[in-house]
């Protein structure tokens, strides 16, 4: 039987080309969404395809999702934990994947054989704080350290393993469809530079939502998945100088850091 996905935040950007490129190579594809109503895919069938309403700050709402793919195609291969939002930061982009990740877990362990892969989409705001946007690097940073910590916890005879993909810009509709401004009162949150800014990366964005999904694709069918995953130049680049700095940090206070151990 061809694998089975379970996508979350199909409506749009990287979740709807991932969607596309799924049933393109052939594969089942559970598609979720807030309004799935939206979900319309042209190779879409009876037989392939499955539209399930999500609300991610709904537990009962996840777990039925997840029970309804299962009563469809008899098992879940591959979750990607794709739905985000910035209004509503912590409880969609963290609290919401867990709650769906929790559920993707209780899943792939007791169908038969277990396992199975969950990538959770995080950003290069999760493991490199982004200026004016401090709650949604929160959120994305949250989510790597949880999916680092989670997947340790793994029995090995369950099969289940964790990607965290970081992308960096990608021309979707994020920004405008996403970003809330917070209501300044102070001069010194004037929000016209941080509003020029913002709308700077987002006119500077290189991804390719087509490209982003079949490298996602990619990294599902891998036998042995990376643990972290950088998609985008942007985000390579950025990763890159970060961890350097933060490696001559790392030697630099090497004699503080061994200096706090108690006497032998």
């Amino acid at each position: 039987m061809p694998r089975v996905f379970f996508v979350t935040g199909s409506s749009a950007g990287l979740g709807q080309a991932l969607v596309k490129e799924i049933l393109d190579n052939g594969y089942y594809v559970i598609a979720t969404a807030r309004k799935p109503e939206v979900l319309i895919f042209e190779k879409a069938t009876s037989t392939n395809f499955l539209v399930v309403q999500l609300d991610l700050l709904d537990s009962k709402s996840v777990l039925t999702a997840y029970l309804t793919g299962v009563a469809k195609f008899g098992r879940i291969d591959v979750v990607v934990n794709n739905g985000g939002y910035i209004k509503r930061q912590m409880d969609v982009n963290f609290t919401g994947a867990l709650v769906s990740t929790r559920a993707a877990i209780k899943v792939m362990r007791e169908q038969n054989p277990p396992g199975g892969i969950i990538q959770q989409i995080t950003s290069i705001g999760g493991r490199i704080g982004m200026p004016w946007m401090c709650m949604y690097s929160a959120s994305k940073f949250a989510l790597g350290g949880f999916t680092e910590a989670v997947a340790q916890e793994m029995d090995p005879k369950w099969g289940i393993k964790f990607t965290c993909v970081e992308p960096g810009g990608f021309k979707t509709d994020f920004f405008p469809r996403s970003m809330v401004y917070t209501n300044a009162t102070s001069s010194e949150y004037y929000l016209t530079p941080v509003k020029s800014h913002i709308k700077g990366i987002e006119e500077s964005q290189r991804g390719d939502p087509p490209k982003g999904a079949k490298a996602l694709y990619h990294l599902a069918t891998l036998e042995d998945p990376p643990r972290k995953a950088v998609l985008g130049s942007d985000a390579y680049g950025w990763l890159h100088e970060h961890m350097t700095a933060e490696h001559e940090d790392l030697l630099r206070n090497k004699s503080l850091a061994r200096s706090t151990d108690v006497d032998d």
